[in-house]
């Protein structure tokens, strides 16, 4: 069965419970925990100009413009495979706004790490530089359908969604975020920060996941809107879409590359690597 961003929308219109938590009175402390590692903006960047990057900490896409007012994205949560794993690995997946050309990013996603041997899964949002917070109201299970958006409301205010389309769990909040460039939009799978020596941490690994419409089957992902084009990462100017694939680092040697956008422009996969 297929589901609409209409009817997720819809769906949220009626929920009291949603209600309550989308009216932003709520604290971090009352509606999560904080998370003692950063996803934050894109490391080591290296673009080739031919619409292809690289970067040590995130793999996925991003496109660029100016005065972004929305993302949105979806995906199969993937399972994390921790046999053998000594030490803890992470695996971040989120939709966001700002990063690949700033130093703010405002993002929502899921975790699939690895507790040294045992998986773990998890929700969280981050308006960076401030603290990551885990969303502990919607739990996590791989094979969960994940909807998340992150929309610009006026002067410095973003509020983050996140449903959980499998359990019918949602959550959003409304935060701040200073000197936001909202010049990029993005999909990301990210290896978050950071070790003792600052540098990125473990990526653990989640074998593919699948990003978008195609195999979210939620319609109107991935999507954004800028001040000139308003539809999915295919529908953005070539020049100003980036494939990211992310390389090996001394404190996170393990790598992850991305497809090719499917010929509807609204998806794509990554595939983690040793």
């Amino acid at each position: 069965m297929r589901y609409t961003l209409i009817g997720i929308l819809g769906a949220l219109t009626f929920l009291p419970a949603f209600a309550q938590v989308s009216s932003g009175s709520l604290s971090e402390e009352t509606t999560g925990k904080i998370i003692p590692r950063h996803f934050g903006p894109i490391r080591d960047k290296f673009d080739h100009g031919n619409g292809t990057a690289e970067s040590s900490n995130w793999s996925g896409y991003a496109v660029e413009g100016s005065s972004f007012t929305k993302a949105e994205g979806s995906w199969v949560v993937p399972t994390a495979t921790c046999s053998g794993v000594k030490g803890d690995q992470y695996a971040a997946f989120w939709v966001g706004l700002d990063g690949y050309n700033s130093d703010t990013v405002e993002q929502t996603g899921t975790d699939s790490d690895c507790d040294r041997t045992s998986p773990t899964y998890y929700a969280w949002y981050e308006f960076y530089p401030r603290a990551s917070i885990e969303i502990t109201t919607v739990p996590i299970h791989p094979g969960d359908l994940i909807y998340a958006s992150v929309v610009y409301n006026s002067g410095e205010s973003f509020t983050v969604t996140i449903y959980d389309k499998t359990t019918e769990k949602y959550f959003t909040k409304t935060g701040t975020v200073r000197g936001a460039d909202r010049s990029s939009a993005e999909w990301i799978t990210e290896a978050p920060c950071c070790t003792a020596g600052g540098g990125i941490l473990p990526l653990a690994d989640f074998g593919t996941v699948l990003f978008g419409k195609d195999s979210s089957g939620i319609a109107g992902t991935n999507f954004a809107t800028d001040s000139s084009t308003t539809g999915a990462i295919g529908s953005f100017p070539a020049v100003d879409t980036i494939e990211i694939n992310k390389t090996s680092s001394s404190s996170s040697p393990q790598t992850s590359a991305c497809s090719a956008l499917s010929t509807d422009g609204t998806s794509f996969s990554c595939t983690w690597a040793q």
